[in-house]
């Protein structure tokens, strides 16, 4: 039986992980998504969420700010990345700074 759409939402790699581990016995398609999502999740799904909020805070759009949770880039130059296909405003380097700092509490 085909199942509905109900809620269509943007989540960070950790928050989909999470849902996978919610959602009972996993076919052989959820599975290996699940495998993929427990190999590059790079910190747990609550802090994740935390995350995406507090960049959402410094301005920074919910796509872009998942984008940084999922990788969590250490320097300015791999932040810079996110950012550089934008056709947004330059963000100024002390506010990457900023963004990195705020990275490094959830390390």
């Amino acid at each position: 039986m085909p199942k509905r759409i109900v809620e269509e939402k943007e989540v960070t790699i950790a928050e989909a992980k999470r849902v996978l581990e919610e959602g009972g016995e996993l076919n052989p398609f959820q599975q290996r998504t699940f495998d993929y999502l427990s190999k590059f999740s790079k910190i747990e799904a609550s802090k994740a969420g935390e995350l995406v909020k507090k960049l959402e805070q410094l301005e920074i759009d919910r796509v872009d700010a998942i984008q940084i949770v999922n990788c969590v880039p250490s320097t300015v130059e791999e932040l810079r990345v996110f950012f550089a296909a934008s056709k947004k405003k330059i963000i100024r380097a002390s506010k990457l700074e900023e963004i990195l700092k705020l990275l490094d509490k959830y390390r």
